[in-house]
């Protein structure tokens, strides 16, 4: 039954009140656009930087190259690294191999510079999928140098075992060394 107070009409202020406000959207209805723009940036962006930091990171091979260090310079237009070329065959008529290499530390850097002309064994790393040249124009990275032979020109022999000497039967007289020889 009706309340006699009230009249009777169809809808009261507060039935029109809550028909008028509209449902609040969810957060992703309502930024559809911005969430799309920044899934299309992000999702690229984090995907590269972990990429560049695995291939930073993990070492694909390690070893040395032995050979004369051609050319190394300090390039690039806002990340400088050390750039240079070590030529492998030292035969004589035989085209040289050359074996490009990144040096990112100065110290090392100098050390290579302080033995040229001289034969020396580059320690490298190889991180293959660098993406910038930021951290170096190869994928082999020097980090240490050392020289094989001090002379210029002269060729690197391996030094044989020595081996045991026989001692000699005491019947055989022992030449007389140099020193012990009386002069006049």
């Amino acid at each position: 039954m009706p309340d006699p107070e009230i009249p009777d009409r169809g809808y009261s202020t507060k039935d029109v009140a809550e028909v008028m406000v509209p449902k609040k959207q969810s957060f992703s209805r309502r930024h559809w656009g911005k969430l799309t723009i920044a899934a299309l940036i992000g999702i690229p962006t984090i995907v590269q930087l972990a990429r560049s930091y695995a291939a930073l990171t993990y070492t694909y091979s390690a070893g040395d190259r032995v050979g004369y260090v051609q050319k190394l310079s300090r390039k690039g237009w806002v990340c400088k690294t050390w750039e240079g070329e070590l030529q492998i065959s030292n035969i004589p008529g035989s085209a040289p191999v050359l074996f490009y290499f990144t040096v990112r530390a100065d110290s090392i850097a100098r050390a290579i510079q302080a033995a040229e002309g001289k034969q020396v064994a580059l320690t490298f790393e190889q991180h293959p999928g660098i993406p910038l040249s930021c951290f170096g124009d190869t994928e082999y990275f020097v980090n240490a140098v050392r020289t094989i032979n001090p002379q210029p020109g002269y060729p690197v022999f391996p030094t044989p075992a020595v081996p045991a000497t026989p001692q000699l039967p005491s019947t055989i007289p022992q030449p007389a060394r140099p020193d012990s020889i009386p002069r006049d």
